[in-house]
Order: C-alpha cells, then sequence, then structure tokens
C-alpha cells in the first residue's frame, strides 16, 4: 500500500521563467525557493534546455513551472474548455478574498468573481502564460464538508452510470 504524505509539486509550463517568477512575487507574494536548469533531461536523457522554478505557495505546497526554449510556442488543450484546467490556491477567509480582488484588480489583473459554490467562494484570473488561477476562501461546516464527503462517493457511481449531474449536492449551488 502506498501512503501519500503530500503533492510534492505541480508543475506547469511557463513562457518566460523570470516574468513568471516576478509576476507570481507580485500578485500572490509567492517566493521563488529552488531554480534547477540542465541542457539534457534527466529522465529521459533528451538534449532539451530547461528552467525549472518552484514557487512558495505556502504550507509546503509548491508550484512549479518549466521554461523549455526550444519546443514550440505554449498552446492549450483546444478541447477543454478554459475554465476546466485551473490551479486553485486557498486564501484564509472571505476578507482576504476580497482584499485579494481589489489588489489584483489594481495591477490591472481581471478578475472574475466571487462566485458562490456553496462552501467555498472563489475569484478566477489568468496569470502572463494564460494558465487560470483560482484563489479560494472556505465558507462551509464541519457538517456540510461531511455531508460532501458521504455522498461523493453515491454522486460518482450515479454520473458513471447517467453522465448526468446528480443532485445529491445541488445544494452548493442553489444558495447564494
Amino acid at each position: 500500500m502506498i501512503n501519500l504524505k503530500r503533492i510534492h509539486h505541480v508543475a506547469y509550463r511557463c513562457k518566460d521563467a523570470k516574468q513568471t517568477v516576478d509576476w507570481y512575487k507580485e500578485m500572490l507574494n509567492m517566493e521563488l525557493t529552488v531554480a534547477i536548469a540542465e541542457n539534457e533531461v534527466p529522465s529521459t536523457k533528451a538534449p532539451d534546455p530547461y528552467m525549472h522554478i518552484f514557487l512558495d505557495a505556502g504550507m509546503g505546497n509548491v508550484l512549479a513551472f518549466f521554461e523549455i526554449p526550444n519546443s514550440p510556442d505554449m498552446g492549450r488543450d483546444e478541447n477543454t474548455p478554459t475554465w476546466v484546467q485551473h490551479i486553485a490556491l486557498e486564501v484564509e477567509d472571505i476578507d482576504a478574498l476580497v482584499a485579494a480582488k481589489e489588489y489584483l484588480q489594481s495591477k490591472d489583473v481581471d478578475v472574475l468573481g466571487p462566485v458562490n459554490h456553496g462552501v467555498f467562494k472563489s475569484i478566477y484570473f489568468f496569470d502572463p502564460n494564460g494558465h487560470r488561477l483560482e484563489l479560494a476562501a472556505n465558507t462551509g461546516t464541519k457538517e456540510q464538508f461531511q455531508e460532501l464527503k458521504r455522498v461523493a462517493p453515491l454522486m460518482i457511481e450515479e454520473w458513471s452510470q447517467t453522465k448526468r449531474a446528480p443532485r445529491h449536492a445541488a445544494w452548493l449551488h442553489e444558495q447564494d
């Protein structure tokens, strides 16, 4: 049996490592903790220079990026809507979420939300690489999260058979 400790890091591609480091520092106060660069990929031995940067997302969480200049320009999966693939980061509370929105807007970042998801509220925006980011503040009670955990397996089973949204947790978006 595998016993996971936590996510070590999640890695995405970036257009420019320095621009990415600077943006995440200025906009989200994330510190650069590690930079690794090689001219050959360690795992495959492919001759492909890269810069791999690691940013502190708080509480031991790490968001990493690769700049790979010898590859074609970055794109995205055109078959996946832009709202699906995103990086969600948690803030302390609603006040912090509202303050983050105001701060980002003061830096000319286009921000959507807050959007009420029943047990948390979120704002959404894009980084300079085109990655969608979400800042979320939990608002749910212990009992609400327990109920969501209880119905999750039932919802997965129903979804797998019908491919239609089960109603077990519809209350999340029926309140405002």
